[in-house]
C-alpha cells in the first residue's frame, strides 16, 4: 500500500511539474506579429502567442505601443483623436472566404485574403471613454488618468 501511494505522489508531481513548465513556455514565447491592417482609425492586428491573461495583455501593450507606433503606425487616430486596435489570433493563416465566419482583408488582392474570426483583445480610445481595453475572454479594463488600469462592468 506504502509503494503505491508513493508512486502515484510522484505520478502527480511529475505530471504538476510538466505542466507547469508548459504554462512558463507559453508564457514566455515572444508575441509575433504576422501583419497589420489598416482602414481608417482601426488597425486589425494579426498575433501569434499572444498573452494567455487580460493582465499580461495589457501589460504587452503597455510595453510595446511605442514600438508598434514607429515600426507599424498604428494606432492610427482619427482627426478627433479615436482608435480601435483588434489583436486577431493568425491561427490557420490566410484562407479562401469560404463558408466559414472568416473576417477578409480588401488590402490583400489573392483569393486567400481571410482568416478565421477569433478576436483576443481590443484597445479602443474615444473622447468619452478614453483608452479602454477589450478582453472578449475575460473582463474589460480602462485606463486612469493616472496610469492605473480600472476594471470595468460590462452592460
Amino acid at each position: 500500500m506504502k509503494i503505491k501511494s508513493k508512486i502515484m505522489r510522484y505520478i502527480f508531481t511529475l505530471v504538476g511539474c510538466v505542466l507547469l513548465g508548459y504554462l512558463l513556455w507559453l508564457s514566455l514565447r515572444p508575441v509575433e506579429i504576422i501583419a497589420v491592417h489598416q482602414r481608417n482609425n482601426y488597425s486589425d492586428v494579426l498575433v501569434k502567442n499572444f498573452p494567455l491573461t487580460d493582465k499580461g495583455r495589457i501589460e504587452w501593450w503597455l510595453k510595446n505601443k511605442d514600438r508598434l507606433n514607429h515600426r507599424y503606425d498604428i494606432p492610427k487616430p482619427a482627426s478627433y483623436g479615436d482608435f480601435t486596435i483588434n489583436f486577431w489570433l493568425f491561427g490557420k493563416g490566410y484562407q479562401k472566404e469560404g463558408k466559414d465566419d472568416r473576417l477578409c482583408f480588401s488590402d490583400i488582392k489573392t483569393e486567400a485574403n481571410c482568416i478565421d474570426k477569433n478576436l483576443l483583445f481590443a484597445i479602443n480610445k474615444s473622447q468619452n471613454f478614453g483608452v479602454r481595453f477589450i478582453s472578449y475572454d475575460g473582463d474589460d479594463y480602462q485606463l486612469g488618468k493616472n496610469g492605473e488600469i480600472i476594471k470595468i462592468n460590462r452592460k
